[in-house]
């Protein structure tokens, strides 16, 4: 995942806490909407949190919490009690906070009063702010001390602050309140079975004009701009009906937190691309954000293309051991506003990543078969070239024909594929594997990223390089199988070590393999088989790490737990070998699953048994929403569905297997090259409407490209 190193992840958020996102901006509370700096609480706004303590109190006293509801991902409704002070249990006064997050936060607070009699109330909000980046925060590790001063001006307190050069502010307007720097209090007399409330805002102050970042209010215009930004998303978004009510609603949750993630690229505003997830990983990343966007692609391919043109235009230039750049390498991860020193590399942007570059190239060939202007791919070629020399020349130092990874510096990450928590990589007997490593998963993105260029060649008429990179292609899969195959044990091996040696451990990563196809044939029974038993299916999903391996932990981050994406991608690389109970299975699973969380699959749960524990038990620091957590049922019922165009080829494939039980399909404005189209599945019976003209809908399997290219080498031409 996302940077997150387990020895320095934050604590658990706690039982009830509320995580708000709006693009770049995010907001972690208790259950009563109270932030406390003690705990990973606060406002953040560019990676940076704008409010450390937001204490409401009425009477002296905080609320006791009731409910906490998310209404849209950037919005919630805190209802809350105050406690009496004489005694009696029930308390005749009721709070309810509506927050919603943007800017920073605006908030409208509401007391009311359910007895006979008037009620006299002291409502006080108490704000600090520590201006500490987001690394601080979940590292509870502190460590600048600011300059700050406090003036509180009519109805707003302004709070500026000073580290070496750098300046920062923020204003708390609070109309009608009493504002001192200590806080603000409002002096209300609730009428007998009557109402007071009172809006408060927190924005920060633009840096270097004093100008504050503005909150447009609820009583100021009857839709907000995060509802406009959601009305613009849902306006382009496919709308669907299923018959399983319940996998219906996974689905829509899925396209409202796959829309809250969404931030723009402040170079483009124009452009937007898929954060990694909330709440520490609101930012572009390489692996994350690219995973996500091939998934979400059903749903709109324009965040795949944005996502690749803003890792484009950051792709590695120089040799640069402290963040890891090299010259075309991809991204891991950039951040907007981090200061401090314990951002990975100690920058904003940080390249140690071994698998982004390849998957960058990878799905680019996927992209291009959507129907985006023929121009818009060609001026991505050289940033495609580019990665692939990096591949060449810097994933494959030693020339062995495999891509390995091994920090440049010791402050960046141990292990560097999507496993990347220091112990993600293990023998069988749980011995750690020594870098440079040679991940399996990861030479089946290099595989895909040689089809891909290969495609793309293909598709631009050029059949001599389109048959140089498929050749270079089918050279990697035969070294593959003879190297990574553990013939004694009937799977693959993890990963290659230091000493070239097959790392035994039996783990999901060999699942990505056959995605992309680099598994031979006749040895992907026996991988099914083996992702499919008792030691790897927990029964709400594919372990990472096999129940019966010397590293497995059901509560490890990477070592035994159950990660919905990884899962995604077994379930599709099923589909592709023809393997359509097992795909079946796990997907059920993990739409079942996802009935215990509201809809919402999180980044991960423990990999306990489904025979122990009759629902998933959570893992505590596990981010949600989550990009690829939250795009997995899309892929998940994508693969089901056979679903597979390409406007260059003038077709559009489909093939459904969805089990019964999911009922009939119906989906309308469904993007396809420039039009929407309209799609409806009852059991193996497909119609499909409104194709652009010149592409035709063929029921059956897609074609793969390694079998164009073959065909085009054979007649000479395309």
């Amino acid at each position: 995942m996302a940077g997150w190193n387990a020895d320095t992840a934050a604590g658990p958020l706690g039982a009830g806490t509320v995580t708000l996102v709006e693009g770049s901006s995010f907001c972690i509370s208790s259950a009563n909407g109270d932030i406390h700096p003690e705990h990973p609480h606060g406002v953040f706004f560019e990676d940076t949190r704008i409010l450390s303590r937001w204490n409401l109190t009425v009477n002296g006293e905080p609320l006791e919490p009731l409910a906490a509801k998310t209404t849209e991902p950037y919005r919630a409704l805190f209802v809350g009690r105050v406690p009496r002070s004489d005694g009696y249990a029930d308390s005749p006064l009721i709070v309810e906070r509506l927050r919603e997050v943007g800017a920073g936060i605006l908030e409208q607070i509401t007391v009311w009063n359910y007895s006979p009699a008037p009620a006299e109330c002291l409502v006080s909000l108490k704000a600090e702010v520590d201006f500490a980046d987001l690394f601080e925060v979940k590292e509870a590790r502190i460590q600048r001390r600011w300059d700050k001063s406090l003036e509180a001006d009519g109805e707003s307190l302004t709070i500026r602050a000073a580290w070496q050069d750098v300046r920062k502010g923020v204003v708390v307007s609070a109309g009608g309140a009493d504002v001192a720097p200590e806080a603000l209090t409002y002096r209300a007399v609730v009428p007998p079975h009557g109402q007071w409330s009172a809006t408060v805002s927190v924005a920060p102050t633009v840096e270097g004009s004093g100008a504050v970042a503005q909150f447009v209010r609820p009583n100021e215009s009857e839709t907000s701009p995060r509802d406009l930004r959601r009305q613009a998303w849902v306006s382009k978004i496919p709308v669907l009906q299923m018959g399983n009510r319940s996998i219906e609603r996974t689905l829509l949750r899925s396209y409202d937190d796959l829309g809250a993630l969404r931030i723009e690229d402040p170079d483009h505003p124009d452009r937007i691309v898929v954060a990694a997830g909330a709440p520490w990983f609101m930012a572009l990343f390489g692996r994350d954000s690219l995973w996500a966007s091939l998934m979400a692609l059903p749903v709109d391919p324009s965040l795949a293309l944005g996502t690749i043109q803003t890792l484009a235009d950051r792709q590695g230039s120089v040799v640069n051991p402290m963040n890891e750049e090299e010259p075309g390498k991809i991204l891991h991860e950039v951040r907007l506003d981090v200061s401090s020193a314990l951002a990975l590399g100690g920058k904003s942007a940080y390249y140690g990543s071994v698998d982004a570059t390849p998957l960058f190239v990878a799905l680019l060939g996927e992209v291009s078969r959507w129907g985006f202007a023929p121009e818009t791919i060609a001026a991505l070629m050289p940033h495609v070239d580019r990665a692939l020399d990096w591949i060449q020349n810097y994933g494959d130092k030693d020339g062995d024909g495999f891509v390995e990874y091994e920090r440049l510096n010791d402050q960046g990450l141990i292990n560097q594929g999507w496993k990347d928590s220091w112990d993600g990589i293990n023998f069988a007997d749980g011995r750690r594997a020594e870098p440079p490593i040679a991940l399996c998963e990861v030479q089946a993105y290099v595989y895909g990223a040689y089809l891909g260029r290969s495609w793309l060649a293909y598709n631009a008429g050029d059949v001599d390089l389109a048959v140089t990179y498929r050749d270079r292609a089918v050279r990697l899969k035969r070294q593959f199988n003879e190297q990574f195959w553990l013939p004694e044990h009937g799977y693959y091996a993890i990963a290659l070590d230091r000493d070239k040696r097959p790392v035994d451990a039996c783990a999901s990563n060999m699942g990505h393999c056959l995605l992309f196809g680099l598994i031979d044939e006749d040895k992907a029974p026996l991988v099914v088989e083996r992702l499919m038993s008792p030691e790897m299916f927990s029964g709400w999903g594919v372990r990472t790490l096999a129940s019966n391996m010397g590293a497995y932990n059901p509560a490890s981050y990477h070592n035994g737990s159950v990660w919905p994406h990884d899962n995604a991608i077994i379930q599709a690389g099923l589909l592709r070998y023809g393997f359509v109970e097992e795909a079946q299975r796990i997907s059920t699973a993990l739409l079942e699953a996802a009935e215990y969380s509201e809809g919402r699959l999180p980044e991960l749960f423990c990999g306990f048994s489904r025979e122990h524990f009759d629902e998933p038990v959570p893992y505590p620091t596990a981010c949600s929403p989550q990009a690829w957590a939250a795009t997995t049922p899309i892929m998940l019922v994508k693969s089901l569905m056979g679903y597979y165009p390409d406007v260059a080829l003038g077709g559009l494939w489909m093939n459904p297997v969805l089990p019964e039980s999911y009922g009939d399909l119906h989906v309308t404005n469904a993007p396809m090259a420039e039009g929407r189209i309209t799609i409806d599945i009852s059991g193996s019976t497909v119609s499909v409407q409104g194709l652009p003209e010149g592409m035709l809908f063929h029921h059956g399997s897609r074609p793969w490209a390694v079998d164009l290219v073959e065909q085009a080498r054979r007649h000479g031409k395309p």
